[in-house]
């Protein structure tokens, strides 16, 4: 099993490009058995989560091969789909899954996916996916562990989930494309992602409006039609490393960066003593000296994203001051506190409340990581630490993180990976 070693006290310097946003790719991936045409995905990152869902598509029977040069280009083809199961083997990896429903029964008029998985991070409940496809007409059955929806065509209904839910808005998306009449998602989330996801419908000749905002409008098609779409960037892994340069200091620039989207991010980074440029495209970051703490409260977008969470965490560790984090997304994503702590951080957890006092300097030791977002943040406080840090179980980081210790590398960082297959899923 893969394991990164960092040695911390080398500040950050260079550029770096931003890969395409892993949470923006998947939806698209899965968009494309929509349509028997064929489908061309630009800017898709090489994690593991992405080849769990072209093997799924494979098993379906969608035709998906990653190009050569440019590696970011897949070209998938769903004329021939022969299965409509998605088995627990590929999706108890990976809670994204869940997306191959909505297209499923929206094209085929059936579908019988596993209940999903991921990161153990929350409950996560798929209820709302549920509740929308059996608003628009399908019939919805749990057996032996998966998901069963039918319907010979879904109609337009008006939707409005009890919470926030971005995979749940991405899927009754997909679902509405095709379905009989006019259909309204209410309480809609308003993520970037979805927003790159609906562009790719509305290019497919899906009619969609209101996207970005709480109230999608979607009149449903007959048919869609392939096309050639670019992945947004990675507004997550941007983050990452503008948490990456804050705590270790330097000055960094990522291309292929999409600011736009990291309003929130970059307020807090700001806040925290961090000198940014930004361009249409690029970030410049830059730190000289100990960052200051700043607290926040994860929100759904455009608020704080939990999925920085973690990173922002390990900055505040080292940070000058306290600050007060408030969690109120996942009920389960503090898991990362007692490894920070074993690196040196003072962290009080009460609830979904976490008391971070920040401190002059981490001791490196040896971690573990125990998800995607808490991988990142260990590696954050590798950087810093004195003496070397190892962090264990990093398969997690594949899922959402393309060659982070190559782009570390790259800036300067005393990072490598030992052990294992040394890869990630292609």
């Amino acid at each position: 099993m893969d394991k990164l070693q960092i040695t911390g006290g080398r500040p950050l310097r260079g550029e770096v490009e931003v890969s395409g946003a892993k949470n923006a790719a998947l939806p698209c991936l899965c968009a494309s058995l929509l349509t028997a045409d064929a489908v061309t995905l630009e800017n898709v990152p090489q994690l593991n989560d992405i080849g769990t869902t072209l093997r799924l598509l494979r098993q379906l029977g969608v035709k998906a091969e990653r190009a050569s040069q440019p590696g970011d280009r897949v070209v998938l083809e769903a004329s021939r789909v022969e299965s409509l199961e998605a088995p627990y083997e590929l999706v108890k990896t990976m809670r994204a899954s869940i997306l191959v429903l909505g297209p499923l029964v929206a094209r085929f008029g059936e579908a019988r996916v596993s209940l999903p998985g991921g990161c153990a991070i929350g409950q996560r409940p798929i209820d709302q996916h549920i509740k929308g496809l059996a608003a628009m007409g399908a019939e919805i059955s749990i057996e032996h562990g998966f998901v069963v929806a039918r319907a010979k065509r879904l109609k337009g209904a008006t939707i409005r989930t009890d919470m926030i839910t971005v995979t749940g808005t991405e899927n009754l998306l997909m679902a509405a494309v095709l379905a009989d009449g006019l259909t309204v998602l209410e309480n809609a989330a308003r993520e970037p992602e979805i927003v790159d996801l609906a562009e790719m419908l509305i290019k497919m000749g899906a009619r969609i409006s209101g996207h970005g905002t709480d109230r999608i409008v979607i009149e449903g098609v007959s048919r869609l039609h392939g096309t050639t779409h670019r992945v947004m960037p990675d507004r997550i892994e941007a983050g990452t490393f503008l948490c990456a340069v804050g705590a270790a200091g330097g000055e960094i620039v990522l291309r292929n960066a999409d600011p736009a989207s990291m309003g929130a991010t970059l307020d807090k980074l700001a806040e925290a003593g961090l000198a940014i440029e930004c361009g249409t495209d690029w970030v410049q970051a830059g730190m000289n000296g100990r960052p200051r703490a700043v607290g926040f409260r994860t929100l759904e977008y455009p608020g704080f994203a939990t999925d920085m969470q973690a990173q922002l965490m390990a900055l505040n560790a080292i940070a000058e001051g306290t600050a007060v984090i408030t969690e109120t997304i996942f009920e389960n994503r503090y898991m990362h506190v007692q490894e920070l702590r074993r690196l040196g951080a003072d962290i009080e957890i009460d609830g979904h409340t976490a008391v971070v006092k920040g401190v002059a300097g981490l001791s490196g030791a040896t971690v573990m990581a125990t998800d995607l977002r808490a991988s990142a943040s260990l590696v954050i406080a590798g950087l810093v630490a004195d003496g070397q840090t190892t962090i264990d179980r990093i398969y997690h980081l594949d899922r959402g993180y393309e060659q982070m210790e190559r782009k570390l590398l790259q800036l300067g960082a005393d990072i490598r990976r030992v052990g294992g297959s040394g890869g990630q899923a292609r």
